[in-house]
């Protein structure tokens, strides 16, 4: 029988990537985001490459669009044994003394409260499967602040605080839990998300870097960390392109 893995956050970038490379894998994935038109276009493409995928809509913010969510997932036929909590996002590269609020709000909202709701609606259906797996992206922001970045570095350390908590929790039952974090990933949406659309902003994060991350490179981790025997947990994959080896250290060809 088919296995049912959900992604949030599914309808660009590392989500996106994600649902495509498991249903390659032999998921059915439940692709979950905001946008109906994306995730229409992802889930014809996944069909149309000889994989299963479903599209819901759903904003992790909300408790009825998570429990609406959690509710498809459990209708499909086939256990839920993956979750892969990728929505999320930063706004804003404000010094904390000037930072904007409401930019908070929405960063936590949705990196922490979404990831909590998410995780809270499935884990019944994960932990049934007798083989459940809770993938978390956050960041290499969520072990490493970094100046302009305290709302985003604050929401990603409260991810991993989550992530480490939940390992804890659940030891003795069947639910193992992944936490992956990216540095420098350069995809469509996150940087123009982070500087409210101006483009030239966010093309100047990987200016000069010859290979940034791609989405692609994620979907790779996140597989691989799936797909192990489930008696292996990986708790904690850091990933960076070569070029970056720390935060504020990049290789940069000018």
């Amino acid at each position: 029988m088919i296995q049912i893995a959900v992604v949030t956050g599914a309808s660009s970038g590392i989500g996106a990537a994600t649902a495509r490379r498991l249903a390659a894998e032999g998921f059915h994935v439940l692709a979950a985001a905001r946008r109906p038109d994306r995730l229409t276009e992802l889930v014809d493409g996944i069909r149309a490459a000889g994989g299963s995928a479903t599209a819901v809509v759903c904003d992790v913010t909300s408790d009825e669009s998570v429990a609406a969510l959690a509710a498809e997932a459990v209708s499909l036929p086939g256990p839920v044994t993956l979750l892969v909590n990728n929505a999320g996002g930063a706004r804003g590269l404000d010094p904390v003394e000037s930072g904007s609020v409401d930019d908070w709000q929405w960063m936590y909202d949705v990196n922490v409260l979404g990831t909590l709701r998410v995780t809270q609606a499935l884990l019944p259906a994960l932990e049934e499967s007798g083989a459940g797996t809770i993938v978390v992206i956050s960041s290499t922001a969520g072990f490493t602040v970094y100046e302009g970045g305290g709302g985003y570095t604050a929401a990603k350390h409260a991810q991993t605080a989550m992530a480490g908590t939940l390992r804890l929790e659940l030891c003795g039952r069947p639910v193992r839990v992944i936490e992956i974090d990216p540095g420098m990933v350069q995809t469509d949406e996150f940087s123009l998300v982070r500087f409210g659309g101006d483009a030239e902003r966010a093309a100047a994060v990987y200016e000069g870097v010859a290979e940034p991350l791609l989405a692609e490179d994620i979907a790779d981790c996140v597989a691989w960390c799936a797909t192990r025997p489930h008696h292996v947990n990986v708790d904690r994959l850091v990933v960076r392109p070569l070029a970056q080896a720390a935060q504020h250290k990049v290789h940069r060809v000018r």
